[in-house]
């Protein structure tokens, strides 16, 4: 004889999230309300049945609802060092590593940390699970809509780090993120996102399709501009954006050649602020933020906006929850309405070959 492996298990937060009560689940399942209650506290490991009834119930996976722990075969790692002392870190477990990530500025507002690093020792603080935390590198000023909406339907938590495209990818090539968000086909040729990846990482990856945006120019009313060329050709302030971006590459074309900004900005929000509060005249982002900045917008293009993840982590409950969420009414709806934002082909999955 042998004892069994305690099982990790989520049936009480997967109830919750619901607002049944245990006998409601039991009802929905089939099963008793007392051995709920003896499955969720840990005293009854359920049966191959009575998992799938639960998993049925929930219409979800097994896998969602019990896993064995995992065996802690290595120490936490560092993604990339922290550049001082003390240090906040998130935690995610990527591949077969337990990553930490110094705190940093994200779309998604301040995220609690999950630890604190000190004089070399990491103490840990919240109750985030690195195997339901998902990490996501993108500059999609609208991936707040999707960290909801993975919490609320399937309790997966999202970092999402502030990267451009080309960074993104090199993240995930290194197998320190999951997900990386990109944006970089050129006019006429819708995809060419797969050809960056596959240029840059190789074959093996996946794109699940996002939104096509509206990209163009950024400025102030009291410009009265009429055409993009009236914008190029004026002498103002452009506020730039870094290699690697979609933005730089949509300026890259716009200036043809000519002399390009000095200043440059992180992401698309900090060209608007940057144009909002006076420090620029110009610049180049998504009408998304253009109208929250209150500013006047003239469109260049629309650029397909995928979500790159390799393909052997297909299976990982993290990205099926990704896929499911994209793909989702509630998610695609919400998408739409968004200023510049088209979700008639979200959700639709692409090979790079």
């Amino acid at each position: 004889m042998f004892e069994l492996p305690r099982l990790e298990n989520w049936v009480r937060e997967q109830r919750s999230r619901r607002g049944w009560s245990q006998e409601e689940l039991a009802r929905r399942s089939g099963l008793s309300r007392a051995g709920i209650s003896a499955i969720e506290t840990g005293r009854l490991v359920p049966s191959a049945a009575a998992a799938l009834a639960l998993a049925t119930a929930f219409d979800c996976c097994v896998e969602d609802l019990f896993r064995l722990p995992r065996p802690a075969t290595q120490s936490a790692i560092w993604a990339w060092p922290p550049n001082h002392e003390p240090c906040r870190y998130w935690h995610a477990f990527v591949g077969e590593r337990t990553l930490l990530y110094p705190v940093e500025a994200t779309p998604l507002g301040v995220i609690p940390q999950d630890g604190i690093y000190r004089e070399g020792d990491s103490r840990e603080q919240g109750r985030a699970d690195p195997s339901d935390t998902l990490v996501i590198a993108c500059c999609d000023p609208a991936v707040g809509l999707l960290a909801a909406e993975l919490a609320r339907s399937t309790g997966v938590r999202l970092i999402a780090l502030p990267r451009s495209s080309r960074a993104a990818l090199v993240l995930l090539g290194q197998g320190l993120i999951h997900v990386a968000g990109v944006h970089l086909a050129r006019v006429g040729d819708p995809g060419e996102n797969a050809t960056v990846v596959r240029d840059q990482l190789g074959a093996g990856y996946r794109l699940l399709h996002v939104a096509r945006w509206e990209e163009g120019v950024t400025f102030k009313p009291c410009l009265h501009f009429a055409t993009i060329r009236e914008a190029v050709h004026a002498n103002l302030r452009w506020i730039g954006r870094e290699p690697g971006s979609g933005a730089r590459q949509c300026l890259d074309e716009l200036f043809g050649g000519r002399q390009l900004p000095l200043c440059l900005a992180s992401d698309h929000r900090s060209v608007a602020e940057a144009v909002r509060s006076g420090w620029a005249d110009v610049g180049v982002c998504l009408r998304l933020v253009s109208e929250e900045a209150g500013l006047d917008f003239l469109g260049v293009r629309e650029e397909p906006y995928d979500l790159c993840f390799p393909d052997r982590w297909k299976s990982d409950h993290r990205i099926r929850a990704l896929i499911d969420v994209v793909r989702s009414s509630s998610y695609r709806r919400t998408l739409g309405e968004l200023p510049g934002y088209e979700s008639s082909e979200t959700g639709e999955l692409q090979r790079v070959l």
